[in-house]
C-alpha cells in the first residue's frame, strides 16, 4: 500500500506542480509565443528540463539538488496524508489560485522547517518586488514604454534577436526555476533513485508538460495575462531574466526549498506598479487591485498550506490510535477467556479431612 500512496502522490504532484508553478515559471514564454505551434515550445521546454535533471542525477548526485535533505521519508512510508496535498494543489488551480507548492507539498513531510522556507519565502517576494520595481521605473521605463505604443499602434516589428534573447532568457530561467521547485515533484520518491525510476519520472514530465502546452497555460496564465504587456516578447525577455537572476541568488544562499510562486508575485507587482507610476496608462486603483488579489491568494494557499501540515497528521494519528485502540481490546478479550478456562481445569476438588 505504501507504494501505492507513493506513485499515486509522485504522480499528483507532477501534474499539480506543473501545472501551478511551472506555468507561472514559462507564463511569459507561452503568452510571448502563442503563434508558435505548442508542440515547438514544449520541445524546447522538455530539453531543457532533461538537461537539468540529468545534471543533478548523474553530476550532483540527486536530482533535487540536495534541497530534501531535511525533508525524509516518513517512518512508515507515504500514506495518504502526504498524497491530500496535490489534491488541494488541483482544485486550487483550477480556480486560478497561485498557491505555494513548496509550502502546500514540504511542510506536511516536516513541519518544523515551515519558519525557514517561510523566511526565505518572504525575503524572495521583497526582493524580487524591490528590484523590479527599480528596474521598470529608472533602468528599462523607455523601452517599456516604446514596448507599449507600438502594441497600441499594430505595428510592433520584433527584430530576430528579441526572439533569441527571449528564448534564452526563458532557457536559463526555466532551469533556476527546475532547480528550486524539483524537489517539491521528487520529495514522493526515495532519495536514493534508480536509474530505471529516474527515467520513468522524466517520461512523466514529459507527457503532463505536454498537456500543459497544449492548454496553453490553463487557469493561471490568466495572471501572466492581465498585467502591462505581458504579450510583448521584448518585455517577457526582461521579466524573465529578472526572475531568473534572483532564483539563481537564492539558489546560491543556501539549500533551503523556498516559493517561487512568491518571488514570482513579487516581481509581477513591482513592475506593475512601477510601469503604473511612471507611464500613466491605468488608474493606480486597478493596479493595486490587480496585485492585491493575487497576493490575497497566495495568503489563502499559504493558510491552507500551515493548516493541511497540522491537521493532517492529528488525523492520522487520531485513525491509527482508534484502530490500535480496537485492536487491542480484541486481543485482550481472548485472552481474558482463555485465562478463565485455565483457571477452571487447574481448580482441584478439596478433600475434606479424616476423621481420626
Amino acid at each position: 500500500m505504501q507504494e501505492v500512496f507513493m506513485i499515486v502522490g509522485f504522480l499528483l504532484a507532477s501534474y499539480a506542480i506543473v501545472a501551478n508553478d511551472a506555468i507561472q515559471t514559462l507564463g511569459t514564454f507561452l503568452s510571448s509565443n502563442e503563434k508558435r505551434p505548442w508542440w515547438v515550445l514544449w520541445l524546447f521546454a522538455c530539453g531543457i528540463l532533461t538537461f537539468v535533471m540529468c545534471w543533478g542525477y548523474f553530476i550532483v548526485g540527486d536530482v533535487s539538488y540536495g534541497r530534501l535533505g531535511k525533508f525524509p521519508l516518513p517512518e512508515g512510508g507515504i500514506t495518504w496524508v502526504q498524497v491530500v496535498p496535490p489534491l488541494f494543489i488541483l482544485a486550487l488551480t483550477r480556480f486560478g489560485v497561485p498557491v505555494s507548492t513548496t509550502f502546500l507539498v514540504l511542510t506536511v513531510f516536516h513541519p518544523g522547517n515551515l519558519e525557514d522556507m517561510l523566511k526565505k519565502s518572504l525575503f524572495g517576494y521583497a526582493l524580487a518586488f524591490g528590484c523590479a520595481y527599480f528596474i521598470a521605473r529608472f533602468v528599462v521605463v523607455a523601452l517599456e514604454r516604446r514596448f507599449l505604443a507600438s502594441q497600441k499602434d499594430g505595428q510592433a516589428q520584433i527584430q530576430t534577436y528579441w526572439v533569441y534573447l527571449q528564448w534564452c532568457a526563458t532557457a536559463w530561467l526555466w532551469s533556476q526555476w527546475l532547480v528550486q521547485d524539483l524537489a517539491n515533484i521528487f520529495a514522493y520518491l526515495p532519495r536514493e533513485l534508480s536509474l530505471l525510476g529516474f527515467v520513468m519520472a522524466i517520461g512523466v514530465m514529459y507527457v503532463l508538460h505536454a498537456w500543459i502546452f497544449y492548454k496553453r497555460g490553463g487557469a493561471i496564465q490568466k495572471i501572466v495575462t492581465s498585467k502591462t504587456n505581458m504579450t510583448d516578447i521584448r518585455a517577457a525577455t526582461i521579466i524573465d531574466l529578472q526572475y531568473g537572476f534572483v532564483l539563481f541568488f537564492f539558489k546560491e544562499l543556501n539549500d533551503v526549498p523556498m516559493s517561487t510562486t512568491w518571488v514570482f508575485l513579487g516581481l509581477l507587482a513591482g513592475r506593475e506598479l512601477a510601469l503604473t507610476g511612471a507611464l500613466k496608462h491605468r488608474k493606480f486603483k486597478k493596479a493595486y487591485a490587480t496585485c492585491g488579489r493575487d497576493a490575497i491568494k497566495a495568503l489563502i494557499g499559504l493558510g491552507i498550506s500551515i493548516g493541511l501540515a497540522f491537521a493532517l497528521p492529528e488525523i492520522d494519528r487520531m485513525i491509527k490510535g482508534e484502530s490500535s485502540a480496537k485492536a487491542t481490546i480484541a486481543k485482550v478479550e481472548p485472552a481474558a477467556q482463555t485465562t478463565e478456562i485455565i483457571i477452571e481445569q487447574t481448580k482441584e476438588p478439596v478433600e475434606a479431612p479424616l476423621n481420626q
